[in-house]
């Protein structure tokens, strides 16, 4: 099991719809809305690593979404 977590910038004033977004994507099981130079921190949970790249490059495909940065758990 891979856990990483995903540090998404977004387009200002879309927060609920683009968190609706995020979670709807298979492997998200936890998106927050936070205050800082993020908008959004997302916990993933899948089998292996290119799993986590193909959901980033899901989240960057929905429509408000600037930008994104992963880090994968280590232990």
């Amino acid at each position: 099991m891979v856990i990483a977590y995903i540090m998404v910038k977004a387009n200002t004033g879309e927060a609920d719809r683009l968190k609706a977004g995020i979670v709807d994507i298979e492997g998200v099981n936890a998106a927050h809305i936070v205050a800082g130079d993020v908008d959004f921190i997302v916990r993933v949970e899948v089998d292996a690593p290119p799993n986590v790249k193909e959901i980033a490059s899901a989240i960057q495909a929905i429509d408000g979404i600037e930008g994104t940065q992963t880090y994968i758990a280590m232990g």
